[in-house]
């Protein structure tokens, strides 16, 4: 096969293809790696033979997919599973049609940010824009051939008359294709090095994409899970979205991934010893960052991963609720992990305001933060606000002197520290000045957007690849808030939590966010039982304490979720309940967007 070495660069394993093979079932209550959610018996099928079955008597065939699928692998090993079938095959790739490389380039130059090695603005086309549409027009079946198969990103937009397949990558799996050089972007000739295919992927590929995948979403016949290059699982469309339904109207995890960083920690890595080892450290887990998150189906153990954006695709009010009417089809709320258990500080950084990252960025939203406090060692802090005597002179022009000459920065000079326990919350609205101490496990849970960071200082440290990480102070200082200083920080941006309701067994505690989040935070202290209503809003939760919690939903679903593991219950549920099985205390922390008459004025565009 025409497979090329190596196709991924990662020491992350590949997710199998079978739940026989992900040793989940070995360890009781452990955290699950690979949540997935049971289609019935027999709605997943293995194998391009299995597949070859299916499309042999279909005449035409369009393969569709997202950017970052092996296509000449992929065609060749159907390609022989149809010729033992006796099939005679006309292919033809639709990248053919695409328009000349100078074209797109000049196409998607104005989001890709010039010479930023990490910003861009979202692109605002869509995928037919990389095409020649009378080119498109011109591929035609072969009347010869027993199946005429046209293939690659974009297929459907010929417009054939045929069944359609589409084939998805968990974008943690482009990122190690990107890594490995075995992918390239969009109408791109050759590999881009990671750092720009990744700029490039979100804020052009992945939107293009997806845009036609919404479009494709009631169209498509046969999903294909194309993260394992030699053994891909497939279903039918229809059972993907009877899956999808009842996800939206019961709950659901994602799968996580996780990432090594220049300051991780140890935590993950020690608690989770099913995930590969062989790395310096854990930074994140990307627990519900949705925009690169996949769902995890299965039926007679065979597992297929689809993207997150199915999901919204499917009904984004059964998901979201009325905060459809302003997120669209964007899941508004974020749960990641930043492990510092042994690491290092995070980079002293703020994020965009919401009309700056409206205007430089295209983003709906900004990137509205809180640290809620996991785990936390015994000297464990969170830096947060600036000193009641900050000098914004003096202050840039010693990250000045640091990023020019390499000396370090008093960070509490400017900067202040407050100490880190359990359950605490630090909330951190756009134009903050933050980041976490050593010793903490924070779980992130914040506004959608995540990669809008603006670092001022990072300790005068590498990155995993021994190169100088990149800072944003200019931008940082047109959007910090440098009256967000002294005893202000105390009162206003260190939840105070109080009980807001209680019964037998249970207590709701209420750890109220910023005036500027448009989401909440809500806590629940079990020994019991607690019926919970979802009032028209997605609820985002996790176990903060205790082995597990039996979720029951309305609707008839019944889950355990362990320490750790974070899981939705969408709008459309109705209510659930939350059960501590073995009366023991545990806790529970729920995240959701506020009633719309809280917002402040401009937090969403």
């Amino acid at each position: 096969m025409t497979l090329p070495k190596p196709w991924r660069k990662t020491t992350q394993y590949l997710m199998p293809a079978h739940v026989a093979e992900t040793g989940q079932e070995l360890v009781e209550g452990q955290y699950n790696i690979y949540p997935a959610h049971d289609l019935g018996s027999g709605q997943i099928e293995a194998g391009f033979d299995a597949l070859a079955q299916r499309l042999a008597d279909a005449g035409r065939v369009m393969i569709d997919g997202f950017p970052g699928v092996l296509w000449a692998d992929f065609r060749e090993r159907l390609e022989a599973s149809l010729k033992t079938l006796g099939v005679s095959t006309h292919w033809i790739e639709v990248a053919a049609a695409m328009k000349p490389t100078a074209a797109i380039d000049a196409l998607i130059a104005p989001f890709l940010g010039g010479d930023d090695p990490i910003f861009g603005y979202r692109f605002s086309g869509e995928l037919a824009d990389f095409f020649d549409a009378s080119a498109l027009q011109l591929i035609r079946p072969d009347p010869a051939a027993m199946l005429n198969i046209v293939y690659g990103c974009g297929a459907a937009l010929t417009g054939w008359d045929g069944v359609l397949v589409y084939i998805d990558v968990p974008k943690n799996e482009i990122q190690f294709r990107q890594r490995a050089g075995s992918v390239t972007c969009l109408g791109a000739v050759q590999p881009l090095d990671p750092k720009p295919a990744y700029k490039r992927s979100y804020f052009v590929d992945w939107l293009a994409a997806n845009r036609h995948k919404l479009a494709l979403h009631h169209r498509i016949d046969w999903i294909v899970d194309g993260q394992r290059p030699d053994a891909i699982t497939f279903a039918r469309g229809d059972a993907l979205r009877d899956g999808l339904t009842q996800l939206a109207t019961n709950c659901f995890r994602v799968r996580p991934w996780f990432e090594p960083g220049p300051w991780g920690g140890q935590w993950i890595r020690q608690h989770m010893p099913q995930l590969a080892q062989d790395v310096p450290n854990y930074a994140w887990s990307f627990e519900l960052i949705v925009p690169e998150n996949g769902l995890v189906f299965s039926s007679d153990g065979w597992l297929l991963e689809v993207a997150f954006d199915f999901l919204m695709h499917r009904d984004p009010y059964a998901i979201i609720g009325e905060s459809a009417d302003a997120f669209g089809y964007e899941f508004p709320i974020r749960f990641d992990f930043l492990d510092t258990f042994a690491g290092g500080n995070l980079s002293v950084q703020c994020h965009p305001r919401p009309a700056y990252i409206r205007q430089h960025f295209g983003e709906v939203f900004t990137q509205d933060e809180t640290y809620y406090i996991l785990e936390a060692g015994p000297t464990a802090r969170c830096y947060l606000g600036f000193q009641d005597d900050i000098d914004p002179s003096a202050f840039r022009a010693a990250l000045e002197e640091s990023f020019q000459h390499a000396t370090p920065v008093d960070v509490e000079r400017f900067v202040q520290s407050h100490p880190a326990r359990k359950h605490d919350l630090f909330l951190i609205p756009n134009g903050t000045i933050h980041c976490s101490g050593v010793d903490n496990l924070v779980l992130e849970i914040s506004a959608t957007p995540y990669i809008f960071t603006f670092k001022m200082y990072d300790w005068m440290r590498l990155d995993l690849d021994g190169r100088p990480r990149p800072l944003n102070i200019d931008r940082a200082f047109e959007n910090l808030y440098f009256d967000r200083k002294g005893e202000r920080i105390q009162a206003e941006f260190i939840s105070k939590p109080y009980v807001l309701a209680s019964g037998p067994g249970w207590e709701l505690i209420h750890q109220p966010t910023h005036r500027n989040h448009f989401y909440d935070v809500h806590r629940y202290r079990l020994t019991g039982s607690v019926e919970v209503q979802t009032g028209g809003s997605c609820h985002v939760m996790s176990l903060v304490e205790g082995k597990s919690v039996l979720l029951e939903t309305a609707n008839g679903a019944r889950q355990r979720f362990h320490y750790a593991e974070t899981f939705v219950v969408p709008a459309a549920a109705g209510s659930y309940r939350l059960t501590s099985e073995d009366g023991s205390e545990i806790h529970v922390v729920k995240a959701f967007v506020k009633p719309r008459n809280e917002w402040v004025e401009g937090v969403v565009a």
